[in-house]
């Protein structure tokens, strides 16, 4: 038996080309894997808790659950409109999961894996509370870069744990935020140091995932905050005026959708994640990597329940050539820009699953998505689908399966074979080019035996090249459908094969008559105008002349006025010494030309003080002076972050220090 799961989308906003990249290879998967006859239970859900989900509720004027509903249906909406079919799509919010959630943290607090501790955390004195994750604003201890709450988004990236932001200001009425202390709750991650070393040994996937979990794990691994200060979400067991935090109550509901869905289909939970029957595989997108790969495997180990078998991660997504971004225009609604263009969802599954390798950047551009389907779907597949259905219908109706031309078989064969490798090693791309070379060679065989000629002259030899065409139409629609469920279907029902009940090596399975009714097209040719449409209104969209959302994108863009501004300048480092207190913080003399600066920096688990001195940095010297644990900062290192490592910027050759960056 299989689990397969999909991390949550999150019930605070619309779906987007970017989710896509999990939930459509997902659903090919577990489409193939039944195919091959394997007991597949797939399961998602909306991801209901969180600050941000509260945040936007307030802003609407809506309670919490009030704004889930309306995303909660709005997912089930799109997946039922992509052909993305789970067993069980449920919500973190039900009681039943937040049943199971505090199971879960009762017996990590029992096993000893969940601690409290008292911290200082930013309170508001105005608004009288604690502020949690993106209520708070401040300055980050690594980078020194404005930051929220829970994760340094304008500068290095990194989580933030509660309490660890510098110069915290409310969000909500401004007001400087004072420290309180506060009992919270943690999750010993250290005690599963040696566990997740050897876990992840065994751990299956693709690469991009087990090389950052390895990363990760060689790291000096860090205890969890597992509360928040918040109204909604899963009460902790034994202190009820705190919640779990969402990333300890989320994958959890993979455990919960679990359970309803094998109500739903008679079997028993308790197999997959208790007696460790199932094999378990996890979908996700490429940022979650470190929950998925190191939190969760160790929660699942402390509380006794069974460990994934497999984590696949997708790479990311950019939109013609840009990096994604919702501010910034560079998106497409799958609602708004796709559906409702009134384009077939067969199409944007082949795209995404045939446009890269499943782990690779995969890159949406309206006009390779037009030439991708009007040049391949239709110009290879559906061409020779529907010339073949047409020619034998048209004159022969029941078409005799004998004699079947041995190069074609082994073709077939070929294909399958190449079909199974490639999805046990989650190379959709791979699967879907083995389906399309088998087209490719039906065109080439329907062309050279010119049944159209032969039908004039030797009708039964006629029929013996439209068996073996026909072969091939009946093999592609098993082996395409996981891709394209809708266009298959209708090629199945042509030749009367019933899609629902076949298996991959049914393709060998051939029936002796095949009647052929009346075909229709299997796809259909997508307009240049629709395309130029579609691709306006991307581009008014990033001009900031699509609403409310790109009138943010256009302030977030700098002109070059603005840049100018920016005093960017080679410094050379003359010391470095590490702040007392603080693990992160280095503090820099840097002469900038000028003169000398003191920068504090948020360098020093990559950087030794030796390796610094004398060295060149980027800095940007006109920045706002800030005091990091006590110690006034006049200027920032710019540095690139590389999977959370700072990395210096420095200038390719020697240059004196106060040269300009322009």
């Amino acid at each position: 038996m299989k689990l397969v799961t999909c991390g949550l989308p999150y019930a605070n906003g619309k779906a987007h080309i970017g989710h896509l990249r999990t939930y459509i290879p997902a659903d090919v998967y577990v489409r193939y894997q039944r195919l091959k006859g394997e007991d597949v239970v797939f399961v998602c859900g909306s991801d209901s808790h969180g600050t941000p989900i509260v945040v936007n509720a307030e802003q609407q004027g809506l309670s919490p659950g009030e704004l889930v509903d309306v995303y909660h249906e709005h997912f089930q909406k799109i997946f039922k409109a992509l052909d993305v079919e789970f067993d069980y799509y449920g919500r973190t919010d039900s009681d039943y999961h937040h049943e199971r959630t505090r199971e879960i943290v009762r017996t990590l607090l029992d096993n000893g894996y969940i601690y409290p501790k008292e911290i200082e955390l930013a309170y508001c004195p105005k608004c009288d509370r604690f502020l949690p994750d993106r209520y708070v604003e401040g300055i980050c201890p690594y980078c020194g870069a404005v930051a929220r709450g829970d994760e340094c988004d304008q500068g290095c990236g990194r989580h933030l744990e509660p309490g660890e932001i510098l110069q915290p200001k409310c969000k909500i009425c401004g007001t400087s935020a004072v420290f309180k202390k506060q009992k919270h709750y943690y999750f010993r991650l250290t005690a599963f140091s040696d566990f997740l070393k050897d876990f992840i040994v065994n751990l299956k996937g693709t690469e991009n995932a087990l090389n950052y979990a390895r990363e990760w794990i060689n790291k000096e691994l860090k205890d969890w905050c597992i509360t928040r200060n918040l109204e909604w979400g899963v009460r902790f067991p034994g202190d009820e005026n705190l919640v779990v935090y969402v990333w300890v109550d989320a994958p959890i509901g993979y455990i919960s959708f679990t359970e309803k869905a094998c109500e739903k289909l008679g079997k028993d939970w308790k197999e997959i994640w208790i007696d460790g029957k199932a094999e378990i595989v996890h979908f996700i997108g490429l940022d979650i990597v470190y929950h998925h790969c190191i939190f969760w495997p160790a929660m699942l180990k402390g509380a006794g329940y069974a460990l994934p078998s497999a984590v696949i991660a997708s790479g990311m997504v950019k939109v013609e050539g840009k990096k994604f971004s919702k501010s910034r225009g560079y998106v497409v609604w799958v609602e708004e820009d796709y559906l409702a263009s009134g384009l077939s969802p067969d199409y944007l599954r082949y795209y995404i699953v045939n446009y890269t390798s499943h782990q690779k950047d995969l890159n949406f551009s309206w006009h390779v998505f037009r030439d991708k389907v009007n040049n391949e779907l239709i110009a290879t597949l559906g061409n020779f689908i529907y010339r073949v259905l047409h020619f034998a219908w048209k004159n022969f109706g029941e078409v005799r399966m004998n004699e079947l031309d041995g190069d074609v078989l082994e073709q077939i064969r070929l294909a399958t074979e190449k079909i199974k490798k490639a999805i046990d090693e989650w190379e959709f791309k791979e699967a879907s080019d083995a389906f399309m070379e088998l087209a490719g060679f039906g065109n080439v065989y329907f062309q050279t035996s010119k049944p159209w000629e032969l039908v004039k002259e030797d009708k039964d030899e006629a029929e013996r090249v439209i068996a073996s065409a026909l072969a091939i139409v009946r093999a592609l629609a098993v082996l395409a459908y996981p891709v394209l469920p809708r266009a298959m279907g209708k090629v199945a029902e042509s030749i009367g094969l019933d899609l629902d009940n076949v298996r991959l090596d049914s393709v060998f399975e051939i029936p002796e008559v095949i009647n052929v009714k009346k075909p229709r097209a299997p796809f259909t040719k997508i307009d240049d105008g629709m395309i130029e449409e579609l691709e306006k209104r991307m581009l008014e969209r990033i001009s900031g002349k699509g609403g409310e959302g790109n009138k943010e994108a256009d302030e977030e863009r700098v002109g070059i006025e603005e840049f100018a501004k920016l005093d960017i300048r080679v410094g050379r480092i003359l010391k470095a010494e590490r702040i007392k207190g603080s693990k992160k913080l280095m503090r820099l003399e840097v002469d900038i030309g000028s003169e000398v600066r003191q920068i504090v920096a948020g360098i020093a688990e990559n950087y030794s003080e030796d390796e610094l001195k004398d060295r060149l940095v980027v800095v940007l010297a006109n920045i706002k002076p800030a005091k990091l644990m006590g110690v006034e900062s006049n200027g920032m290192v710019l540095a690139a972050d590389v999977n959370g490592k700072a990395v210096l910027l420095e200038p390719e050759k020697p240059v004196e220090p106060g040269a300009k960056v322009k």
